[in-house]
């Protein structure tokens, strides 16, 4: 079991390079705008972002610190083994090393990982049946989603495994049974993103079966086209590559409103 007892910061930690800086800063503005999304559990969710040049190194939210509060600063920097390399006020999560720094290391092609626990998203992940093909939200990331068990709280390293496995090598979505969301991708925007279809579409599904389990049925032939075309949309030559030009849309609101998250 991964235990609260982490390693403290070196005493000799290194300058943080512009790369790095500028990754603080991406992962402080995702924490607040998760916070106005409603998408915070007080102070157990959490976002990770590789530091750019080093792999084995990730930020990481202040274990005691709100959503809201969380700057570019307060970050803390750690590794795959809870070292902690930056200074902090606050403890790491030990969940972080579970869930974070397995999917980080298993998958050298994702560089930031978020997971939430929205009343949306963990109703479906309760729901036997998990997400539907009953909305566009949904369908545009139908291909990317995957299914996790719940093994109990993520403080086991066994559940390290179990959690890379049903992730495999190319899915970016994921409902953790009983227990909520997760997305992850290349870069901030994208996890953003993706973590938005995916809750936008549990909540249409929580509303919608409030109101009449009897849903519309989409065709399989229509459902497959739909899945292609999200993969279309938000692939790398999309006219919405990755998430970029809503996040861009993002940081500026958030830079117009409250730039405290930049300190």
């Amino acid at each position: 079991m991964v235990t609260a007892s982490l390693r403290p910061p070196s005493s000799a930690t290194p300058p943080i390079s512009d790369a790095e800086r500028e990754a603080r800063r991406e992962l402080a503005a995702c924490y607040r705008l998760a916070d106005r999304m409603g998408w915070s559990d007080l102070i157990s969710a959490h976002i990770s972002h590789r530091v750019p040049g080093q792999p084995d190194h990730y930020l990481i939210n202040p274990y005691g610190m709100l959503f809201d509060e969380i700057t570019a600063s307060s970050l803390i920097k750690t590794d795959a083994r809870g070292t902690l390399l930056s200074e902090s006020d606050y403890p790491l999560n030990p969940a972080v090393l579970v869930i974070h720094a397995a999917i980080l290391q298993a998958r050298p092609d994702l560089n930031c990982v978020m997971h939430l626990h929205t009343r949306d998203g963990t109703a479906v992940s309760m729901q036997e049946h998990g997400l539907l093909p009953a909305s566009q939200h949904a369908l545009v990331v139908w291909d990317k989603l995957c299914y996790h068990e719940f093994e109990g709280i993520a403080l086991d390293d066994e559940e390290k495994r179990s959690l890379v496995r049903d992730l495999g090598p190319e899915k970016k979505l994921m409902l953790l049974r009983n227990h909520g969301t997760l997305s992850c991708g290349q870069t901030m925007g994208e996890t953003f993103m993706l973590m938005y279809q995916l809750e936008r579409a549990c909540r249409m599904q929580v509303a919608a079966l409030a109101g009449d389990s009897r849903l519309h049925p989409i065709p399989e032939a229509v459902i497959a086209k739909s899945a292609e075309q999200g993969r279309q949309i938000f692939g790398k030559d999309g006219f919405v590559p990755l998430g970029r030009k809503e996040w861009a849309a993002l940081l500026r609101k958030l830079d117009r409103e409250d730039p405290s998250y930049r300190d």
